[in-house]
C-alpha cells in the first residue's frame, strides 16, 4: 500500500471510531429537576365551552319608521345606551290629541260636579218643605230624580277621564320608547335595521352579547360529579394557551343517557381576556381531595423491559432506577415507588444514556424550565385533548414517553393546584 493511500485510510478510521472515543470521555449534557413532594389533587380532562349567560334581540317597543341608528357591530354598549331611534312625529300628535282629551275630560268632570251640587241642594231644599208639608210628594220625586240623574253623569266623567289618562300614558309610552335603548351591557353582534325602515313593534334592532356574564358549560361524567365542590377553583386552558380560572355553579338535573353525562355550569372569575361565546376550553377538573405525593416530570421517564425507569444524578454519574407510577398529575406521575424526595432526575437528554456514565447540568444547553416546557416533547398540557388507555397501562408517545391521563380511565390530564411547590435545574443555569 502506497504511503499517500496509508494516510487517507488512517484518516477514516479517526474519522469512524476516534470521534466516539472522544466523546465517552466527556460528560453528557443534561437537564435536571429535583423531586419533590406537593400537596396535588388529581384530575381529568373534560371539554367545555364558553357560552353568554345574557343574549338578546333588542326589539322595537313602537312601530315607526328608523331616523337613526348609533351603533355598529362590535360596539360596546351600557345599559340604556340609544341603539337606534324613530320618528316621533306622529307618536308626538297623539300625545298632544291625548292631553286634549284629558283636559276635556277634566272639564266635564268640573261641569258633573256643579250639576250634582246643585241637585242636592234642591233635593235637601224639597225634601225640609214635604216635612212641613209645604211641597207635594211629586215634587220631592222629581227633585230625588234630578239628582240620580246628576250623580250618574258625575261618575260617567270620572269614568271618561280615567279613559283619557290611559291613553294619555300610552301615547307618552310610544313617545318614550321611540328610543329603542339597550337592556344591559355588552357587545353588540348584529344590527339588522337601517335607517328609513319602517319596523314594526317586535322587529329586532340589535342583537347584544353581555360579555360580562360568561360561563362555562361542561358535560362531565357522571361518577366525577360527586367529586365537584363549588370552594375548589377549576383550571381551564384555551385552545391559545390562555389559563382560566373557574368556579362551579351549578350542577343541571339531566343526565344525556348515551354519554352517561350532566351539564355543569361553571362561572368565569378573574381577567378572562380575549375569550369568545362559543370558544372550547378543556377543563382539569379536580376528581380527589388534595394530598400530598411524589410527582416525576414526565420527561424523566423512559421506557424500558416493559416499565418505565428514570436516570438520576449521583454525584456526577447517571443512575437508573426503576420506578411505578400512578395518575397523571400536572405534567408528571405520581411515583409509587422507585424515588425519594429531593432525588436529581434527568428530564433531557436521557434518551443515549448509559448507566454510570457521566453527566454534567452545565454545559450550556437550553434548560427545561419545568415540567414538559423547552424539552422539545410534547408538553404536559399535550395538544389540550385527554390520551388514550393502552392495556390498562400507562400510555405512550411515539417518542416512548407515557402519555397524560393514562391512568385515569379516559384520559385525565394532570394539572397542579395553586399550592404546588416544583424546583428545576436546567442546563443553563449550572
Amino acid at each position: 500500500m502506497s504511503p499517500a493511500r496509508t494516510v487517507v485510510f488512517g484518516f477514516a478510521l479517526l474519522l469512524l471510531f476516534g470521534q466516539p472515543l472522544l466523546a465517552q470521555g466527556r460528560p453528557a449534557g443534561v437537564t435536571t429537576e429535583v423531586v419533590v413532594a406537593q400537596n396535588m389533587s388529581e384530575t381529568v380532562a373534560v371539554f367545555g365551552q364558553i357560552i353568554p349567560a345574557r343574549e338578546s334581540d333588542v326589539a322595537a317597543r313602537v312601530m315607526g319608521v328608523v331616523t337613526e341608528v348609533h351603533v355598529r357591530i362590535g360596539d360596546a354598549v351600557t345599559a340604556g345606551a340609544i341603539l337606534a331611534r324613530l320618528d316621533t312625529e306622529r307618536l308626538e300628535i297623539e300625545v298632544q290629541q291625548a292631553q286634549a282629551e284629558s283636559a276635556i275630560t277634566e272639564a266635564g268632570i268640573v261641569v258633573a260636579q256643579t250639576r250634582l251640587d246643585r241637585a242636592e241642594t234642591a233635593l235637601r231644599r224639597t225634601e225640609s218643605l214635604a216635612a212641613s208639608s209645604t211641597a207635594s210628594q211629586a215634587q220631592l220625586d222629581d227633585r230625588a230624580g234630578l239628582y240620580a240623574e246628576a250623580l250618574a253623569s258625575f261618575q260617567q266623567a270620572r269614568a271618561r277621564r280615567l279613559t283619557s289618562e290611559t291613553v294619555l300614558r300610552r301615547a307618552e309610552y310610544n313617545l318614550n320608547n321611540a328610543d329603542v335603548r339597550a337592556p344591559f351591557a355588552g357587545v353588540v353582534l348584529d344590527v339588522p335595521t337601517e335607517v328609513g325602515q319602517f319596523i314594526q313593534t317586535g322587529n329586532v334592532v340589535a342583537r347584544i352579547l353581555d360579555v360580562a356574564t360568561l360561563e362555562v358549560e361542561a358535560n362531565v361524567p357522571s361518577r366525577y360529579i360527586q367529586a365537584l365542590q363549588k370552594e375548589v377553583p377549576v383550571v381551564a386552558r384555551t385552545d391559545g394557551g390562555d389559563t382560566l380560572t373557574l368556579a362551579l355553579r351549578a350542577v343541571l338535573p339531566t343526565e344525556f343517557t348515551s354519554t352517561r353525562t350532566r351539564p355543569v355550569r361553571f362561572d368565569l372569575n378573574g381577567d378572562v381576556g380575549l375569550v369568545a361565546a362559543g370558544q372550547s376550553v378543556t377543563l382539569d377538573l379536580p376528581v380527589s381531595a388534595p394530598r400530598e405525593m411524589l410527582v416525576v416530570p414526565k420527561d424523566a421517564l423512559v421506557q424500558a423491559n416493559g416499565g418505565w425507569r428514570v436516570f438520576v444524578n449521583a454525584e456526577g454519574k447517571a443512575s437508573p432506577r426503576t420506578v411505578s407510577i400512578g395518575a397523571a398529575i400536572g405534567g408528571g406521575f405520581a411515583v409509587l415507588s422507585g424515588l425519594t424526595p429531593g432525588d436529581e432526575v434527568v428530564v433531557r437528554g436521557n434518551e443515549r444514556l448509559r448507566p454510570g456514565q457521566s453527566i454534567s447540568t452545565g454545559s450550556g444547553r437550553p434548560g427545561g424550565g419545568g415540567w414538559g416546557g423547552g424539552s422539545g416533547r410534547p408538553s404536559a398540557e399535550g395538544s389540550g385533548r385527554p390520551a388514550s388507555d393502552t392495556e390498562g397501562r400507562p400510555g405512550t408517545t411515539s417518542s416512548g414517553r407515557p402519555s397524560e391521563g393514562s391512568r385515569l380511565g379516559g384520559g385525565g390530564i394532570g394539572r397542579p393546584r395553586a399550592d404546588t411547590v416544583a424546583t428545576s435545574r436546567s442546563t443553563t443555569g449550572g
